[in-house]
């Protein structure tokens, strides 16, 4: 019985380590890509930051916690979840718009890898 568990949780752990490698390769990319849309639409609006503090006032993306049961070990499983309305639905209009847009997107893939890390 102690076999089959430790067998059970080292496929699990094999599991969760490739998963875990393809997704830092994958962030890697789509953070490289965030960082210049970032500078892009600065660029183009200039400092966006104080704009940004400004219509946001709750968390769009949240985390919640699963427990996952592998023979018998209780392992944390993190999903994100979208919550809420979008401050910036209307941003898009211009090209500014889009650049700012385009950002958030980016960032957005972003956090959710990290989450899925």
């Amino acid at each position: 019985l102690l076999k089959k568990k430790a067998d059970a949780l080292t496929m699990r752990f094999r599991q969760i380590l490739a998963k875990i490698i393809e997704t830092k390769t994958l962030m890697g990319e789509v953070m490289k890509q965030a960082t210049f849309s970032l500078t892009e639409a600065v660029y183009a609006a200039g400092d966006i930051g104080p704009v940004v503090m400004q219509n946001v006032d709750k968390a769009q993306t949240k985390v919640r916690s699963k427990k996952d049961n592998v023979a018998g070990v209780t392992l944390p499983v993190f999903e994100s979840y979208t919550d809420g309305s979008d401050t910036f639905q209307w941003t898009g209009l211009t090209r500014v718009g889009q650049q700012v847009a385009r950002c958030k997107e980016f960032f957005s893939k972003g956090v959710t890898l990290m989450v899925a890390l």
